[in-house]
């Protein structure tokens, strides 16, 4: 065993002083193109900035076309780098996430809407929710204790417990993004079904005080009692619902108005301790993740194109 370790030691030479004559190679090749690279770094900037421009005044004018149009890039590109790179281990949950969610769907756009249908797309976006939120902070936390070397004490490589970091993040914040924006269309879907909501409009239904305007079912417990089964939550338009319902409608389908009048949502009241309130951070960090993940890929497709089309490599 002693007689290998040295081979070992001369293949992580030879692999290191490759690196060097590639590298090298790298600069020589790129010598005297500095001209060429700054028109190339203009073009990128500019590309952004016009970009980043569209994209945002798109979203004001038109923001369900800009919803539909991201969710369907969001669930497209990543199944394109995961054929072309063969990550069988990704795609198998992109399956299994797709039936699932697709089932979903299909159910809360029924028409009629059947009673049970608004509590099972809610309880399954919401397992979906805390599945990738715990993930995304497990991953989080194996990378920062990877880079405070905490990965020693387990005996395990740097590089392995990093991929595993930065494997279970990417999961986590792939799928909140993707569960959020599948809840906000059938949020949307179900509540117009069901009457007391109309995103463009007026309601088309009057709503009393015992009947939730979430899922459409009667209220059983007031707001003063505690519920054996589920509390009731009154926002401060006066408008009731069941708990489990409202917070659904706020939390995992990013409604932050009432479903019946449309007036805001104080989305610190409704939490009810501090530790609740990293859910609205992460769903910041979601709706950021959106733009990196579905229109970053095009946006530097377009600054290659850009390139291409005027000779500069």
């Amino acid at each position: 065993m002693a007689g290998l370790q040295p081979q070992g030691d001369l293949l992580k030479i030879t692999h290191r002083e490759n690196w060097k004559i590639q590298h090298e190679r790298l600069h020589v090749k790129h010598r005297g193109h500095e001209a060429m690279h700054a028109e190339m770094v203009l073009i990128l900037v500019a590309t952004l900035v016009v970009a980043q421009i569209v994209l945002v005044q798109w979203k004001q004018r038109h923001q369900r076309s800009y919803n539909l149009v991201t969710l369907v890039q969001m669930w497209v590109v990543p199944l394109y780098f995961t054929l072309k790179l063969y990550w069988w281990r990704f795609l198998s949950m992109w399956g299994v996430f797709s039936v699932v969610t697709s089932y979903v769907i299909f159910r809360a756009t029924r028409k009629p809407l059947s009673r049970r249908t608004p509590r099972m797309v809610y309880k399954w976006f919401l397992l979906i929710y805390k599945l990738s939120y715990a993930v995304g902070v497990i991953g989080y936390l194996a990378i920062m204790l990877t880079m405070f070397g905490f990965n020693v004490f387990f005996r395990i490589k740097a590089e392995d417990s990093m991929d595993v970091g930065v494997v279970m993040l990417f999961y986590g914040l792939y799928y909140g993004v993707m569960g959020r924006d599948f809840a906000e269309i059938c949020s949307d879907y179900m509540a117009s079904t069901i009457g007391y909501y109309n995103m463009g409009g007026m309601p088309s239904r009057s709503l009393t005080d015992d009947i939730c305007a979430v899922c459409g079912q009667r209220i059983l417990v007031d707001v003063d009692e505690e519920g054996i089964i589920e509390d009731t939550y009154q926002l401060s338009c006066n408008h009731i619902f069941h708990e489990f319902c409202i917070r659904g409608w706020c939390i995992v389908g990013k409604k932050q108005t009432c479903p019946y009048c449309n007036e805001k949502v104080d989305m610190k009241k409704m939490m009810n301790n501090p530790w609740e309130r990293t859910h609205v951070l992460y769903g910041q960090l979601l709706d950021w993740l959106r733009y990196l993940v579905a229109w970053q890929p095009i946006i530097i497709g377009i600054v290659h194109g850009i390139n291409f089309s005027l000779g500069l490599e």
